[in-house]
């Protein structure tokens, strides 16, 4: 697949370990010798803003998609273009319009909120980009954990599982993103 925009879903904190921070650098240091562009939040804050400057010190160009009450807060004031947007709803589906594959991070509520809408897109056959987890410090096994629960519990079919890609390097990362398949199966469990 031809990437030319990579969405990053991932917190406004900086987490508990300072491995997450340097995950965050490592990931927009090598989007950046990609010559991708970042799209994400748009906040200068968090591992947000650490993504957002390893970026843009690496020649990318970086988009943020912000509501205005977000971005008179804590908005990056020195990326590439930042969208400003009424709401949620509308930064999500702009998010989702601009980029060709979409990677969360360790976050809180807002970036499972966001990935996990972005996977049911995908599972509904709304798009066709991959969905992946950056798994720092295993961080998502837990999260893992519960999705095979829900597998076995007849919530979630193996083929959309099994579109979920992970990995905690964002060389093997890519390469997972870039021979992706769309599942092809229909969301619907019959019995």
């Amino acid at each position: 697949m031809k990437i030319k925009n990579v969405c990053v879903f991932l917190g406004s904190s900086m987490g508990s370990n300072p491995i997450y921070q340097e995950a965050a650098r490592s990931l927009g240091n090598y989007i950046a010798e990609q010559s991708w562009n970042l799209v994400y939040g748009g906040s200068s804050i968090g591992l947000m803003g650490i993504l957002a400057k390893a970026a843009l010190d690496k020649g990318a160009e970086v988009y943020g998609v912000i509501p205005q009450s977000l971005y008179d807060k804590v908005g990056h004031h020195s990326i590439t273009k930042t969208f400003i947007v009424e709401n949620m709803h509308e930064r999500k589906m702009m998010m989702q319009n601009m980029s060709d594959c979409f990677i969360a991070m360790p976050g809180g509520l807002g970036t499972l909120e966001e990935i996990f809408e972005s996977l049911t897109w995908l599972q509904l056959g709304f798009h066709q980009k991959p969905c992946a987890f950056f798994n720092i410090n295993h961080y998502y096994d837990a999260l893992f954990d519960f999705l095979d629960h829900s597998v076995n519990q007849g919530f979630i079919k193996d083929i959309h599982r099994n579109s979920l890609l992970e990995a905690d390097s964002p060389e093997t990362l890519f390469k997972k993103i870039k021979v992706f398949t769309p599942p092809l199966d229909e969301k619907w469990i019959r019995e």
